[in-house]
Parts: C-alpha cells; structure tokens; sequence
C-alpha cells in the first residue's frame, strides 16, 4: 500500500508543476525574444549532457578531444545519426591505436 502512495504523490509532483503554468499562462503571448531563448534549451541541455562524456570516453583527453572534433564537423554536414557516431568512435580509436 505505501508504494501506491509514493507512486500517485511521485506523480503529482511531477504533474502538479507542468500544469500550473500552462493553466494560469496560456493566453500570453511570450516575446520573440523570449520564444528564441526558449528554442535554445534542448541545445544547450544536451550540450552540458555530452561533452562530460566527451572528454571521459577514453584514457587519453587528445583522442577523446579528436572523437569529439570529428563528430561535430561531421554534424555540421548534416550528415545521418548513425554516420556521426561511427566517425567520432572510429577516429578516437584510430588515434588511440597510431599514437598511444
């Protein structure tokens, strides 16, 4: 019983803070300005999410600073997912492998 308890106040924890702005804020209107800085959050979320990873992926900080290079540049090709990952792998093995 005390589980079903933690579970539902969990939730409305949760949902309780989602909820009231959208209730009480629905019909303003937010500025230009402030809808461009709204845009940005999952950039700059997911930035400070992975670039700890980055620099933790590999013993050595050059080649894990290398997998991370590779992958962006690749990314600003708009190339597929799955192509920016191998890339990032493939070049912070290679330079493991030839230089350490």
């Amino acid at each position: 019983m005390n589980y079903w308890l933690l579970i539902i106040a969990m939730g409305a924890v949760t949902y309780i803070p989602r909820m009231i702005p959208m209730v009480f804020l629905r019909d303003i209107e937010p500025s230009p300005f402030v809808r461009r800085f709204l845009n940005y959050i999952p950039y700059a979320a997911l930035t400070t999410l992975i670039f700890p990873g980055i620099l933790y992926s590999t013993n050595n900080l050059f080649s894990a600073l290398t997998g991370g290079i590779v992958s962006i540049i690749t990314a600003f090709y708009k190339e597929n997912l799955l192509l920016i990952v191998f890339a990032g792998i493939a070049s912070a093995f290679v330079i493991e492998i030839v230089l350490f």
